[in-house]
């Protein structure tokens, strides 16, 4: 059964592409470089926008309206409260200067790790260069990279080199200042729009993203995936090949002995990796778009790639852990948006940052064990402290003091910006 499926998902594919019938045409609407943008993931609704619309998120490239640096502002500043911005980290306006050095206008997400040598990863969603070229130069996503540990002005990425897999980026000798794309999609709407890193983590100096396969974009904060599963490197990110075992097909059906088939996978769509304390790594999912709630599960570093060995958190208290399917417990209640989990040295407790899209605002809680019981969630920052649209608050691996540095993306800029969080004020 296992080898019927990956034929039929992996080789039907391949085949395509290679009889040429696969023709990578971007989407007709979206958002980066400066177009208005009606489709894509989206958070924090614009409640203080004369036009009362909504930021939208990650999308293929339309017409553009920003000229061919894209539409990035300047850094937007928050009033009060407990969080600051700090810096941009990608766009011509960041101290990266992306769009000269990598070819990046815009991108979103910025999910970062530690590779397990010291270094930080970072990989974003959909990602443009110059807007005025041919499909504004579009890549389904990319990775940077950063020797940086003092965020307090921002996080710095060193130029990119090509064959060196502890540069800033991933280029060519033929472009040596273009990043490459590293987990291709078929770029066909409808069928497969875009692949889109969730979620990262390094076990034994070997990385591994969890992405989402999105088929199509829906209404603000709503889209449809087809699957999500893992991609491995062991070449610091310079290389990725995704493990056909690993794919969770998001469909309400189940097929007996096959794990990647079953209606509970829909519900890790969208992930986060944290280590546990205990020795487990702990994976938080929900379900594509931002309405959903947390579900957890966890797995021996060893067995990442393996799903039948994953336990998940049920709602049987004589045994809460369970390998099979059928009765999770969400951990955190809907809505959940993008997000990050971490361990913090500092308060000496879990955190888990998102997005609330129902009540436009970046949330915290805390927690003494992965399950719970969370705290209430506390207010980062509303949309209004930041103009809207904004989302994907991932937390910076070194981010391990009072001050808590993480990452979060702003759709009318559509790039990403470091913040930074007084834990004491929380």
């Amino acid at each position: 059964m296992r080898a019927f499926r990956s034929a039929t998902i992996g080789v039907t594919v391949l085949a395509m592409a290679a009889a040429g019938l696969v023709v990578l045409t971007p989407p007709a609407t979206a958002a980066p470089c400066g177009n208005a943008g009606s489709s894509g993931s989206s958070l924090l609704p614009d409640f203080g926008s004369s036009s009362g619309s909504s930021g939208f998120g990650s999308s293929g490239p339309g017409s553009s309206g920003g000229g061919n640096r894209g539409p990035q502002g300047r850094l937007p500043v928050i009033v009060g409260g407990n969080t600051k911005t700090v810096a941009w980290v990608t766009g011509p306006g960041s101290q990266n200067d992306t769009l000269d050095r990598f070819g990046i206008s815009g991108t979103d997400l910025g999910i970062m790790w530690d590779n397990g040598s010291g270094q930080t990863l970072m990989a974003v969603g959909d990602t443009f260069g110059d807007c005025d070229a041919g499909g504004q130069e579009w890549r389904h996503n990319v990775l940077l990279r950063s020797d940086d540990n003092d965020l307090a002005d921002g996080i710095t990425v060193p130029d990119a080199v090509p064959g060196d897999i502890s540069s800033g980026s991933i280029v060519t000798a033929e472009r040596p200042r273009f990043s490459q794309e590293i987990i291709h999609s078929l770029g066909i709407p409808d069928i497969e729009v875009t692949d889109i890193p969730t979620a990262a983590i390094s076990i034994g100096g070997v990385q591994y993203i969890n992405y989402m396969s999105v088929r199509s974009w829906g209404d603000p904060g709503r889209w449809v995936t087809n699957f999500s599963a893992v991609a491995v490197s062991h070449n610091n990110g310079q290389t990725w090949e995704t493990d056909i075992s690993t794919i969770r097909v998001n469909a309400d059906i189940t097929l007996p002995g096959v794990e990647q088939v079953n209606p509970d996978n829909s519900k890790f769509q969208m992930n986060a990796y944290v280590a546990g304390k205990d020795g487990y790594i702990y994976q938080f999912g929900t379900p594509n778009g931002r309405f959903g709630a947390a579900s957890l599960t966890r797995f021996n570093p060893a067995d990442i790639l393996d799903l039948t060995k994953y336990e998940y958190y049920t709602n049987n208290a004589a045994n809460r852990w369970s390998t099979e399917f059928g009765d999770l417990k969400a951990v955190i209640p809907q809505p959940v948006s993008e997000m990050s989990v971490a361990w913090s040295d500092y308060l000496q407790r879990y955190i888990i940052l998102y997005g609330n899209e129902l009540e436009g605002r970046m949330v915290i809680r805390t927690a003494e064990h992965p399950e719970g019981p969370w705290s209430s969630a506390k207010t980062l920052f509303t949309s209004l402290q930041l103009g809207g649209g904004m989302y994907a608050p991932y937390v910076h691996p070194k981010s391990i003091g009072r001050d808590l540095y993480f990452t979060a993306s702003r759709w009318a800029d559509y790039n990403v910006m470091l913040l930074r969080t007084d834990l004491d004020q929380i």
